[in-house]
Parts: structure tokens; sequence; C-alpha cells
């Protein structure tokens, strides 16, 4: 067996690598030819089992490090005394590993960032303890070598959250159900008398058909591995042999039982239980019921409490009078999995948070309408400015028009010619006058001689020739 399966499936998982059994003589044991082909890992549900495994999968290719977990004992490898043997692996497994920690920290930090930003937003305060405590899987101290310290903190951090794992399962199974004994009677209260009643016969009826399933023999009894004996491997149940059995069910051939091995003995007795196609039968509750069985049978196999049953264990179990004349066996339905008080504690909690997601939703629409108000403020005031833009550009464009001509009536306008055209030479443009432009009378005798010679010109004009022909 891998040291990798020693180390975590000791506490919930197999991430394996093929590799001799601890307690087989290694040279009676022929190695598989194929070693290329790696064994699919399993994940741990951990938030750090990429993390985790790259991490061991780095330190299994360090020949030391190998050698020396197959002579160290699963409880001196919980209390860190393999960690000191990182000093003796090799340069390039100590250079990936401070490359994956430094990755890692970098992804930790990016994480605190967004929960800062999101927890700001929202006018919280960051507990930063709190999230540190969260990492202590590693020494965020030292951010860019991989120590034993760290090595140490993963180790422990595993065990310790992976033997919690099963405790966190059976409680999120907790809630699951009391959330759905809390919506069927929140459906109760919206029925009247008639349609209560109906719901409540169907109820029991769903209840009495899910109840209402063959015997379920003991998990790890004899009747039990008797019956996978006979209609999974189709052999006589008289010929019933533990040292055949546990190497027929051993599917990795490691010789260990692990807890994936020994969930799928009990899939004969769930499907007594539970079936897909009905309505009264519930999933979720078949792998609550998976995992007590299997909870079950490592309590009283599992000797050294190292999560793998081993088969001098798995022998030794089979000679117990709990394996040959068992109790029967209480399913879950017997066994509900919540009392009346932490109902409604539950039914509580859920009022106050209902309670307080309303207080938030009427702050929220209260400012969303605060909100609008502003908008139409704004809009009101764009439109004023919008305004004021359009008049400052008529008065605009109404200064920069010439001023118009003023016409005198009985006066010639002068006007221009274009730049193109010149004046003719010697030629004169004669302006009549008004009549109350004209001279006094006295002066009137005196210009009269000269009037059949030449008409006034206009001012500025050359003095033409006297052979120039005159305007009228």
């Amino acid at each position: 067996m891998s040291w990798t399966k020693r180390f975590l499936l000791s506490c919930l998982v197999l991430l394996g690598s093929e590799a001799v059994p601890i307690s087989v003589d290694k040279t009676k044991v022929k190695l598989p030819e194929d070693t290329t082909q790696a064994t699919p890992s399993v994940d741990t549900g951990l938030h750090y089992d990429r993390y985790l495994r790259e991490v061991i999968d780095f330190l299994e290719k360090d020949q030391h490090f190998r050698e020396k977990l197959h002579n160290t004992d699963m409880e001196d490898i919980k209390q860190g005394k393999l960690a000191k043997e990182l000093d003796f692996v090799s340069h390039h497994v100590r250079t990936k590993l401070d490359e994956l920690k430094r990755q890692e920290v970098s992804r930790l930090r990016t994480l605190i960032k967004a929960k800062q930003d999101i927890d700001g937003g929202n006018g919280q305060t960051v507990d930063h303890q709190a999230l540190l405590k969260q990492f202590e899987y590693l020494n965020h101290m030292n951010p860019h070598t991989f120590e034993v310290e760290d090595l140490d903190r993963l180790i422990k951090s595993a065990t310790s959250d992976l033997e919690n794992f099963d405790k966190e399962r059976h409680e999120e199974f907790k809630r699951y159900e009391m959330m759905k004994e809390h919506e069927r009677r929140e459906h109760l209260k919206t029925l009247d008398e008639d349609g209560r009643k109906k719901e409540e016969e169907h109820y029991e009826e769903m209840r009495k058909k899910h109840a209402d399933h063959p015997k379920v023999n003991h998990p790890g009894s004899q009747d039990q591995l008797k019956e996978v004996w006979e209609e999974a491997d189709g052999l006589d149940p008289e010929d019933f042999d533990p040292k055949t059995f546990f190497s027929l069910h051993d599917t990795n051939g490691d010789g260990f039982f692990d807890e994936q091995e020994l969930e799928a003995l009990f899939t004969k007795e769930l499907e007594k239980l539970y079936d897909p196609t009905n309505e009264e039968d519930d999933m979720v509750e078949m792998e609550e019921e998976r995992l007590r069985m299997r909870e079950h049978v490592m309590n009283e196999v599992d000797a050294n409490k190292d999560r793998l049953v081993s088969l001098d264990e798995f022998l030794i179990a089979t000679k117990k009078k709990e394996f040959l004349e068992p109790d029967s066996w209480e399913t879950l339905e017997q066994n509900q999995a919540y009392t009346e008080e932490e109902m409604r504690e539950f039914e509580e909690h859920l009022a106050k948070q209902e309670e307080d997601l309303s207080e938030k939703a009427t702050e929220l629409q209260k400012q969303r309408e605060e909100l609008e108000k502003q908008q139409e403020q704004l809009n009101a005031q764009k439109v004023e400015l919008q305004q004021a833009v359009e008049h400052m550009e008529r008065l605009k464009i109404q200064n920069a028009q010439p001023p118009p001509q003023v016409h005198v009536e009985g006066a010639a306008v002068p006007f221009e010619l274009a730049p193109d055209q010149a004046h003719p030479p010697n030629q004169q443009y004669a302006v009549p006058l008004a009549e109350n432009d004209l001279p006094p009378q006295g002066l009137n005798q005196g210009l009269s001689d000269q009037s059949h010679d030449r008409q006034p010109m206009p001012a500025g004009d050359p003095i033409p020739d006297q052979g120039a022909p005159q305007v009228p």
C-alpha cells in the first residue's frame, strides 16, 4: 500500500499510487510492470485538497522519504515525526515544494482580498485572525519556502479536518431533514382544513410505504456478507470463507478494505430501502444510511483506528459474537435525525433570518427610492443645462452675423465689385442727389454752366479725362 494511502485514507480518503502493502514481505511480492498509470485520486472535500495532493505526489517521488514512511507508525505520522525527514529529500523535490507553497499563498491572498472587498462593500469589518485560522495547514509567515513546519502543519490539519468530515456530513444531513419538515409545515399553513387533512394522509401513506421493505441485515455481519457472497459474487452461501471474501472485495489488491470498498458492500442492503423511482424514497437519506453503515463497521472492526480494515482485523471480527449473532439494524426512519427541541430552535433561527432579510429589504427599498429621487433631480439639472447650452449657441450664432445694410430712399447705395472685377479705367459713377441734398440757390447758378460739361462724381473717384464718356 502507498504511503499516500496510509497518510490520507487513515483519515478518510485514498489518493492512491500503487505500492507494496506494508504488512507484506516485499521480497515475495511482484510489483506491477506498468507503473505509469496512476490510480485516480479522490477529492478529500477540503478547501486545500489540490495543494495537499500535489505536495504528496512530489514527496512520493523521493525514494528516501518513501522508505522512511514504510517504517513509520501511523501514530508517529500524525504526531509530526515524519515531517522531520523533509530535510533529507532531494533538492529537486524541495524546489518544487517551494513553488507549490508560493502558488498556494498567492491563491489564499486572492481569496482574502476578494472577501475583504465583499465584506467592505457591505459595511462589514473583516476578521483577519479568523481568516488566518482557516489556513493553519501552512506557515503564512514564511510565504516563500516549504519547510518542516509546513509539512507538519499539513499532516496535522488534514488529519483533524478529515476526521471531522463525517461529523460535518451528519450535521448537514440534519439541517436538510429539518428544512424539509419546515417546508412541509409551512405548506400546510397555506391549505384549508380539507386540504391539510388530505396532505397529512398522503404524508403518512408515504412513510408507511417507505417502512414496508425487506429485512435489512446488520452491516458487517455474517448474514450481510453471505448475502453479498451469494447475490453479488454468485457463490454458494454454504461455502462462505472470510479470507476468500476479503480477497474478492479488496478491489485494488492492497491488503486493506478502505472506506470506498466497505461502502460498496452495503449496496444490496440499501437497495432494499431505497428506489430512485419511488416517491417515498429520498436518495439523500440513502447516502446518509450508507455513511451510518460504514461508520458502524469501522467502529466494530478497525482496531487501530487508522480508518482501514486489514485482513487480520477482518478475520478477527468474523469470530466475534456481533458477527455471528448480530442485533437487528435500526434504519433512519427508526432513528430521527433531529429532536423536537432542535426543530424548534431551527425554526426560530429561520424566523430570525427571515426578519433580518425583511428589514434589509425594507432598507434597500428606501435606498432605491432615494436614489430614484436623486436621479430625477439629476435629470432635471441635465435638461436645464442642455437648454442653457442651446441658448448660448444661438447667441453666438447671432453675434457672428454682419449688421444689416440701411437703405435711404432716393439715394443710391454704393456696391462693391467682386475681387476679380477691376474698375474700368477713367470711368465715373454718378450718384443722384436727393432734393434736400441740392446746394443752395446761389450756388445752382454757378454750377449751371458746368452742369452740361460734367456730373457730380462720387468722393474718392479719380478725375476722368476730358474725352471720357459721362455716366448719366
